[in-house]
């Protein structure tokens, strides 16, 4: 028998969190018997392309969603899946986007069209009314709810639906053993970033306003004053990278900060770390906060993100409206013995060995209902 193909619908495979999740679940799948293929909106190639075609997926490329395309884009939908009625299950990853690609599966006839919700705010830009027109154009469109988090499923599908029991929360699960404490792995990524016997303090996200690396950057210059024997290392690009660069050159943090980029081996990377710091603005619940916990890091991040995410009893939030200062010194009393998070995490469903098989399952089984109607 083929394997069923499931649509995934996303921005673009890049290594972010949702990104990454999708990735964690997709590599565990018995790909005989499920295969996910995938819609992206960008027309160059994300970082797992490669991955995905070696996987046996497909790619289906369509253009970005603008307010001035809204209608070429309609157009091009209805089209899609007119030429793919093999889709039995869409499951888009797209927030208020989402609305635009269920409303056009429903009206080709998918029975089973998943809306998933990965953020629990928008922050304000000029895209924010035609944001908040999508969320609302969102109505019954889809046939299931998932989100990352509670929050996250509140923020996208309101009250009414979040209390009414109909949302999926699907955690954002790792390969625990992956992360698992590897003391070859510490000491090459310590000699690769020449950490010595520094404390290390690190940050992975994308350079953008949400990450509010801006504020990030005051807190390890107050780490760094308390703390001369301390670095910062930075995973990830983003179009404020070039202005955070300026921020700590001005600052004379240079040779106290390593920006890696994009990488490729976050489980290793996290070996290195002895502090995750995470100051973000908003999230849904960060993927890159359960490989830190599975990485047996401790974890100081903004109280604006949902306490669901301390799995492990290993993350220590702090008010945003605390000074830099306040930031550092609860980072100085914070242990940096990395511990041993496994028994945690697979307890409380965040091991991809195990939920990879339920999702499958979810999936199997909305096909076979939606067969009997």
């Amino acid at each position: 028998m083929r394997p069923v193909r499931i649509l995934q619908v996303v921005t673009i495979m890049n290594r972010g969190g949702l990104e990454t999740m999708l990735m964690n679940y997709y590599r565990q799948m018995d790909r005989s018997k499920i295969q996910f293929d995938f819609i992206v909106h960008r027309a160059e190639n994300g970082h797992y392309d490669q991955e995905i075609a070696a996987l046996g997926g497909k790619i289906y490329r369509m253009p970005q969603i603008k307010p001035g395309n809204y209608s070429s884009y309609f157009r091009l939908l209805d089209l899609f899946f007119k030429e793919h009625p093999n889709y039995q299950v869409v499951h888009a990853h797209i927030n208020e986007n989402s609305s635009f690609i269920l409303k056009a599966a429903k009206k080709a006839g998918v029975p089973c069209r998943i809306t998933h919700s990965h953020l629990s705010d928008l922050g304000l830009d000029i895209k924010l009314p035609f944001r908040m027109y999508a969320r609302l154009a969102m109505k019954d469109n889809p046939s299931s709810y998932f989100a990352c988090s509670k929050n996250a499923g509140k923020w996208l599908f309101g009250k009414r639906i979040a209390d009414s029991g109909k949302v999926v929360v699907l955690n954002n699960a790792v390969d625990v053993k992956q992360f698992s404490f590897n003391a070859v792995a510490r000491e090459a990524i310590r000699a690769e970033i020449a950490a010595g016997d520094r404390l290390v303090i690190g940050h992975i996200g994308r350079f953008n306003e949400q990450k509010n690396h801006d504020f990030l950057i005051d807190i390890f210059k107050s780490v760094h004053d308390k703390e001369p024997n301390s670095m910062l290392v930075l995973a990830g690009e983003g179009h404020l990278r070039t202005m955070i660069e300026k921020k700590i050159e001005r600052l004379g943090l240079s040779e106290h900060v390593k920006l890696l980029g994009v990488r490729n081996d976050i489980s290793e990377l996290l070996q290195g770390i002895d502090i995750f710091l995470f100051p973000s603005l908003f999230e849904g619940l960060p993927v890159v906060l359960i490989e830190a916990q599975a990485a047996g890091l401790r974890c100081v991040i903004s109280d604006t993100i949902t306490t669901e995410s301390d799995v492990t009893g290993r993350l220590q939030f702090i008010s945003l409206k605390q000074s830099p200062e306040y930031w550092a010194e609860q980072i100085s009393n914070t242990s940096r013995e990395h511990a041993d998070t496994a028994d945690s995490l697979r307890k409380n469903g965040y091991d991809t060995s195990t939920m990879a098989k339920w999702l499958s399952d979810y999936y199997m089984e909305q096909m076979s209902g939606a067969a009997l109607v």
